[in-house]
């Protein structure tokens, strides 16, 4: 610039332009006016890392006053940025305004908005009308017709957080708790199915989903976003979702012998579902109140599911299982053949990712990963109430929570879970479960939602079949 006044520092900052998202022509502008003003410069917006896997975005000022030198760096940057092929340009974005203390709206509008505004990101807000809507939606257009949709759907999951999804530029993102988050993905891969021919009822190798999907924290435990992220941050999850960073996830399907249930990450039968299932029943209350009642309430009525449990070992080498974990890996000859235990199990987890959570730092089911192919199974034989408290005590410290004499896990492929049903009716267990046990149906927890099933449920592992931010 020529300025005398202005000291020369003898240092270099080198910039790499895949960590840079937005670039902006800087102006000084008067109180007032929103066009026009003196060029000072421009100013690049960078995506930089910090503490605890957190990403912040900071503003790099480049001083010149000259017209044509800025605009001459602007233009060349836009290009290099326009180049990035992951990174989305557009959103449609659909708000439904009935949302538990208006949580998603806000954080959508005074995190995630901002952001993507300032990468250029152009978005267009319709207000949906009903539950539902938004997914009816991306299920009926064609993707290949936009440039770039979103899809933005404020619902209430299963423990009363506000959930939210909208679909861009072939992309699709969830402000929200896990429940939305499961039901979105569940949206895009049964419509992947339907778009790819395939018998909806019957889905032995589903099709991957034709778009990634986003996860952005807005509810209480947010299992995904920690998984994906490694921290609950709503701007850490946006500004994955600005770069275009794309994970390949595993996805379990879970069906009955007629029918596919649906799409899901992790799965829990017995003291979870039934935990699950008693919130539910109490919906009126608050919801931290309502899921300590429920926990507290279950734990007190403490009783074990009978069921058949059938499940195909993935085999894996040895040296890949942790010496200091409890751990039952199966190595049989034969990859077809099942392994079969018959017994009384107070809580049964199918996993197909960590399920990582401030409340469970090490992950509800540490020895698996995002997309190694693999879900946990682990057991919980049954034993006393002060056991299992232990055992449920230690997924929140560093201590291995399976290194119980009643855990066994195992590293599967495909499980299959067959209630017994009861003869008779315990009249002490006076909680939602009676009806459903009387009638037939058992609890399941899937990735936050409640599903009643009476027959055999079958879980398959699907590797990599959708694509995830983070």
């Amino acid at each position: 610039t020529g300025d005398s006044r202005m000291v020369l520092q003898a240092q270099e900052e080198i910039i790499e332009m895949k960590d840079v998202f937005s670039v902006k022509l800087k102006r000084r502008r008067f109180v007032g006016q929103k066009k026009g003003g003196t060029l000072l410069g421009i100013t690049i917006f960078k995506c930089l890392n910090k503490e605890e896997n957190k990403l912040t975005d900071c503003a790099i000022h480049l001083n010149n006053l000259s017209e044509d030198h800025c605009h001459s760096w602007f233009r060349h940057l836009k290009e290099i940025l326009n180049g990035f092929q992951n990174r989305p340009k557009s959103l449609k974005v659909f708000v439904n305004p009935s949302s538990h203390k208006r949580e998603a709206t806000h954080v959508y509008y005074e995190q995630v908005a901002p952001l993507f505004k300032l990468a250029d990101i152009k978005t267009d807000v319709t207000v949906t009308e009903y539950e539902g809507h938004a997914l009816s939606v991306l299920k009926e257009c064609e993707l290949q017709a936009f440039d770039g949709i979103a899809l933005l759907h404020l619902l209430l999951d299963v423990e009363g957080t506000v959930c939210g999804a909208f679909l861009f530029c072939n992309r699709v993102v969830c402000v929200g708790g896990d429940g939305s988050v499961s039901e979105v993905a569940h949206g895009l891969l049964l419509k992947a199915q339907i778009d790819a021919g395939k018998d909806t009822d019957y889905i032995p190798t589903p099709v991957r989903a034709l778009v990634p999907l986003g996860v952005i924290p807005a509810g209480t435990t947010n299992i995904l976003a920690h998984t994906l992220y490694g921290v609950k941050h709503a701007v850490t999850a946006t500004l994955h979702i600005v770069m275009g960073h794309i994970q390949p996830v595993d996805v379990c399907t879970f069906s009955t012998p007629s029918k596919l249930l649906r799409f899901g990450f992790s799965a829990m039968f017995g003291f979870g579902a039934r935990t699950l299932a008693l919130a539910e029943k109490h919906r009126w209350m608050p919801s931290n109140q309502r899921k300590d009642f429920a926990f507290i309430k279950t734990l007190a009525d403490l009783k074990p599911e009978e069921c058949e449990l059938s499940f195909l070992p993935l085999q894996i080498p040895q040296e890949d299982s942790h010496e200091n974990d409890r751990i039952t890996l199966l190595y049989l000859g034969s990859k077809d053949q099942w392994h079969k235990i018959q017994g009384h199990f107070l809580n049964v987890s199918i996993m197909a990712i960590p399920c990582l959570c401030s409340m469970a730092p090490r992950g509800l089911a540490p020895n698996t990963r995002l997309n190694n192919g693999s879900m946990a199974l682990i057991v919980v034989q049954n034993t006393s109430r002060t056991e299992f408290i232990k055992h449920l005590k230690r997924y929140a410290s560093v201590k291995n929570q399976f290194n119980f004499p009643f855990v066994e896990t195992y590293t599967v492929q495909e499980v299959k879970v067959q209630p017994r049903l009861k003869s008779g009716l315990d009249a002490k267990e006076n909680t939602y479960l009676n009806a459903a046990s009387a009638e037939g149906n058992y609890p399941w927890n899937i990735d936050g939602d409640l599903m009643k099933e009476a027959s055999e449920v079958h879980v398959r592992v699907h590797p990599q079949l959708i694509n995830l931010y983070g």
